[in-house]
């Protein structure tokens, strides 16, 4: 095998990667952020979890904190940034 053929194998390899890991980033993002709105809008419902656990002001936080998690997941997954 020449030098070129293993540079194109790298590098197409490489893009196989980035797109994997790109896929992967934009549907942890979205579960992340789901998670997070949950968290922050969950007092609204009348489920179960809220009799036992009462939402405060910590579920408030930890869903914005999951918020800008899974936003920055996607935002990773855009810039498909990964051997740099």
């Amino acid at each position: 095998m020449t030098v070129k053929s293993n540079e194109d194998y790298e590098r197409q390899r490489n893009k196989q990667v980035a797109g994997m890991r790109s896929v992967l980033d934009y549907a942890m993002g979205v579960v992340i952020i789901c998670v997070g709105v949950f968290l922050i809008i969950r007092h609204r419902f009348d489920i179960p979890l809220n009799k036992r656990f009462p939402p405060d002001a910590i579920d408030i936080f930890l869903g914005a904190l999951f918020v800008i998690y899974g936003g920055w997941r996607i935002y990773r997954g855009y810039r498909k940034n990964y051997f740099k």
